[in-house]
C-alpha cells in the first residue's frame, strides 16, 4: 500500500512538473578544464542558473541586456554570428546575464572563426628560452592569426549550444509570446525563462584538484573523484610487425615515422569536426597505408616503416610527448635510437591545386648531419612529387615548425624530419579547432539527389585531392625507407576509401561501410575514434585469416563484422595485423606532478547534470503575494488546529447513557 501511494505520488509530481517545463534535449554545454595554473571554461550554480530568456539579435538588444532591461539576470539565446570576444567577455564582466545559449550554424563567418589561441601549444612545443629563443612564443611567425583565446577564458555563467531545430523554434515561440519589447517597452509578466544546469566539481586548477581528489581516496570511505587527467590511446603500427611484449631498445631496426594527430576540440564539449585540423591528415595516413602495405611486403625497404596517431595533442601534446617519454625510459616497443626521420602529416586539406609545403626545424638543421638528412627527405618527396605534378616548396630557412607532434620529439633529441603542411607560414584554416572546421568547409559536399549509400561511394572533389597526397605520402616513406624506386609506381592510393574515410568521419559514423569493420560486439556502441582507427587500419593493411582469432605479441588479432549481406546477416571474419594501442596519458600524472611546466596537466571536471529547460516565470509581486498568502493559509491552519486540539475533549466527546443493569 505504501509502496503503491509513493508511486501515485511520483507520477503526479512528475505530470505536474512536465507541465511546467519544457526539456530541451539537444544541448552540448560549454564544461570545464584545468591545468598547471588555472583554469578555463564554463559552469553553472550547484542547484543550476535561471533568467529571463532574451534573444540577441541586434546591438539594441545587446544595450538592453547588459544595461536597460528591467528583468535581469538574463538567459541570452544568440545566433552564430554574435558568438565574438568582444560580445562574450561584456557578458562575462556583467553581473546581469545568468548563461548563454549559442545556435549552431552550419556555416560560420566569412572573416573565420578560431576560439583557440594565436600561438597553439606555444608553452609545450620546442622552442623555448634555451633553444631557438628568437622563434619562441611565435615570435617568427603567427600561426593561427585568427585565434581569439575564447576557448580559454574562464566563465562563471554556462553556456550552452543549441541545434537550430525544432526546439530552437519552441524556445523562439515562447520568447515572442511572453518577452518581446512591443514599441519599446519592456514586457509584462509571465515571462519566458531559462534554467542551464552544469556544475563542475573542481576549481582552481590540476594541482588543487588532483590534492583534493587524492585526500578523498585516503579518508574517505566513498570518495568521488572531481576531475580526470584527459587521456585516450595512441594507435600505432609497423610494416614490419615489432614485439610489443619487449620494450625498449631493437638491436638492428631503424624506423621511418609517418604521424598524424587524431584529436580536435571546439569551445563546446563533444564538438570538434576538424575536418581541415585533425581529418583531412588522418584520412591521408590511413589511405596512404593501405596504398603502401602490399608493395612493402613484396618489397620490403631496408628500413622499417611506423605508422602511428597521436591523441591529445590540442592540450598540449599529450600522445606525442607520451610516446617520446616512453621512448626515452625503454617503456616503448622502440627507442629513440630505433628512430630514422619522421614525416607528419599537417593540415593537408585546403590544398586546392596549390602548393603543399615542407617545414623543418632551422635550429636542428644547423648540425650538419641533420640537415644532411633532412635535405635527402627534401629531396625523395620532390622526386616522387614531379611524377605526380604536385608543387612542392619549402618555406624559408629560418622559419619556425608550425605547431606539430615532430616538436616534442626535437625537444628530446634533433631527429631529422619534415612537417607536411597547405600552408606557407600561418594556417590556411580560417576555422582552426571550432565548430565551424566542417565537412562543407573542406568541400566535401554531394548532390542532392543521393541516398546515403551512394553519397559513401561517391569520390568528392577533396577525396580526390587528398588520394593525390596520399599518394606522394606512401610513395616518399617507402623511398625514405630504403625501398626501391621501379616499385614506387605500384603504390597509388585509392580515391574509393579515401571518399568513404571522408564520409565516416564527417557525415554519418554510422554507416554500412564502418559497421563492417567493427566487431560485433562494438555495433551500436556510437563512434569511438580510436576503435574504429584501430579496425580501419586492420582491415586496410591486415590479412583476412579463416581460423580461429587469438592474441599474440607480434600481431593483433580481431573479430569484424564484415559486410551486411542481402537478406540483411553479416559474414564476421578474423583478420591479423600489427596495429597496437597505446597509452595518451600525460607523463606529468605518471610522475605525479601535477604542476609540471614539461608536460601536458589538462584535466577535465565531473559533473553530475546537465540540463536546460525553459518556462514561464511570474513577477516577483505575485510571487511574494503567493507566499504571503500560503504563510497566512498556514498560520490559520495552525491556529485552527491548535484550537480544536484544545478542545478536543468538548467537541468530540458523546453523551453516555447509564446502563441498564440487571441482577
Amino acid at each position: 500500500m505504501y509502496v503503491c501511494f509513493l508511486s501515485v505520488i511520483a507520477v503526479r509530481c512528475s505530470s505536474v512538473e512536465q507541465k511546467i517545463y519544457v526539456e530541451l534535449n539537444s544541448t552540448v554545454p560549454c564544461v570545464r578544464l584545468l591545468n598547471a595554473t588555472h583554469q578555463i571554461g564554463c559552469q553553472s550554480s550547484i542547484s543550476g542558473d535561471t533568467g529571463v530568456l532574451h534573444v540577441l539579435e541586434t546591438e539594441a538588444d545587446l544595450d538592453w541586456i547588459l544595461s536597460t532591461g528591467p528583468h535581469p539576470p538574463y538567459m541570452v539565446v544568440m545566433e552564430a554570428a554574435f558568438f565574438t570576444r568582444s560580445t562574450m567577455v561584456k557578458m562575462k564582466n556583467s553581473s546581469r546575464v545568468a548563461g548563454v545559449a549559442v545556435i549552431k550554424s552550419n556555416t560560420g563567418p566569412t572573416e573565420g572563426f578560431s576560439p583557440h589561441t594565436s600561438c597553439p601549444n606555444q608553452n609545450t612545443g620546442v622552442y623555448t628560452e634555451h633553444y631557438g629563443p628568437e622563434l619562441a612564443n611565435c615570435n617568427n611567425t603567427v600561426w593561427n592569426p585568427l585565434g581569439n583565446g575564447l576557448s580559454y577564458e574562464d566563465f562563471a555563467f554556462p553556456i550552452f549550444s543549441l541545434k537550430d531545430d525544432n526546439q530552437t523554434q519552441v524556445i523562439r515561440k515562447c520568447y515572442e509570446d511572453h518577452n518581446m519589447r512591443m514599441n519599446g517597452s519592456a514586457p509584462q509578466y509571465p515571462l519566458c525563462a531559462m534554467q542551464l544546469f552544469s556544475h563542475m566539481h573542481a576549481v582552481t586548477d590540476t594541482v588543487t584538484c588532483m590534492r583534493r581528489t587524492d585526500l578523498q581516496n585516503s579518508f574517505s570511505i566513498n570518495p568521488e573523484k572531481l576531475c580526470d587527467p584527459l587521456s585516450d590511446f595512441n594507435v600505432w603500427t609497423s610494416i614490419r610487425p615489432l614485439n610489443n611484449s619487449i620494450k625498449g631498445h631493437k638491436e638492428n631496426e631503424s624506423v621511418v615515422i609517418a604521424a598524424a594527430r587524431l584529436d580536435g576540440r571546439s569551445f563546446f564539449w563533444d564538438i570538434a569536426p576538424s575536418a581541415e585540423g585533425t581529418v583531412s591528415s588522418i584520412v591521408t595516413l590511413l589511405a596512404a597505408a593501405q596504398a603502401l602495405y602490399p608493395v612493402a611486403l613484396e618489397a620490403p625497404p631496408q628500413r622499417n616503416i611506423f605508422f602511428t596517431f597521436f591523441q591529445g595533442e590540442a592540450f598540449d601534446y599529450i600522445g606525442s610527448s607520451r610516446m617520446v617519454y616512453d621512448m626515452e625510459n625503454s617503456k616503448f616497443v622502440i627507442d629513440l635510437d630505433n628512430v630514422h626521420s619522421l614525416l607528419e602529416i599537417g593540415q593537408i586539406g585546403l590544398r586546392n591545386g596549390q602548393s603543399l609545403w615542407m617545414h623543418s626545424d632551422p635550429v636542428s638543421r644547423k648540425n650538419t648531419t641533420v640537415n644532411k638528412q633532412v635535405a635527402n627527405l627534401v629531396a625523395n618527396i620532390k622526386s616522387v612529387a614531379s611524377s605526380l605534378n604536385l608543387s612542392l616548396n619549402e618555406p624559408s630557412a629560418t622559419q619556425a615548425l608550425p605547431p606539430s607532434s615532430f616538436q616534442r620529439f626535437l625537444r628530446v633529441r634533433p631527429v631529422p624530419g619534415l612537417v607536411l603542411a597547405d600552408h606557407q607560414a600561418s594556417f590556411t584554416n580560417r576555422y582552426y579547432e571550432s565548430l565551424y572546421d566542417t565537412a562543407t568547409y573542406l568541400n566535401v559536399t554531394y548532390p542532392s539527389d543521393l541516398s546515403p549509400e551512394q553519397q559513401l561511394e561517391y569520390e568528392t572533389e577533396a577525396a580526390k585531392s587528398l588520394t593525390q597526397v596520399a599518394t606522394l605520402v606512401a610513395r616518399s616513406i617507402y623511398k625514405q625507407a630504403g625501398g626501391e624506386d621501379r616499385f614506387l609506381n605500384n603504390i597509388t592510393a585509392d580515391t574509393k576509401t579515401v571518399a568513404k574515410l571522408l564520409y565516416g568521419f564527417l557525415i554519418m559514423s554510422n554507416n554500412s561501410w564502418f559497421s563492417s569493420l567493427l566487431p560485433p560486439e562494438a555495433l551500436g556502441r556510437g563512434s569511438i575514434l580510436g576503435l574504429v582507427i584501430t579496425h580501419i587500419i586492420n582491415t586496410l593493411t591486415g590479412k583476412t585469416l579463416s581460423l580461429l582469432c587469438f592474441l599474440f605479441q607480434l600481431y593483433s588479432y580481431s573479430w569484424v563484422s564484415g559486410p551486411v549481406s542481402v537478406n540483411g546477416t553479416t559474414d564476421p571474419y578474423c583478420v591479423r595485423s600489427s596495429v597496437h594501442l597505446s597509452k595518451a596519458l600525460s607523463p606529468a600524472f605518471e610522475l605525479t606532478d601535477y604542476g609540471s611546466r614539461e608536460y601536458s596537466t589538462w584535466t577535465e571536471s565531473r559533473w553530475k547534470t546537465i540540463r536546460a529547460r525553459i518556462f514561464l516565470v511570474a513577477s516577483p509581486q505575485l510571487e511574494m503575494m503567493t507566499l504571503g498568502v500560503g504563510v497566512a493559509v498556514l498560520l490559520v491552519s495552525l491556529v485552527v488546529t491548535y484550537f480544536i486540539s484544545s478542545k478536543a475533549e468538548l467537541l468530540f466527546s458523546a453523551t453516555r447513557e447509564p446502563p441498564n443493569t440487571t441482577y
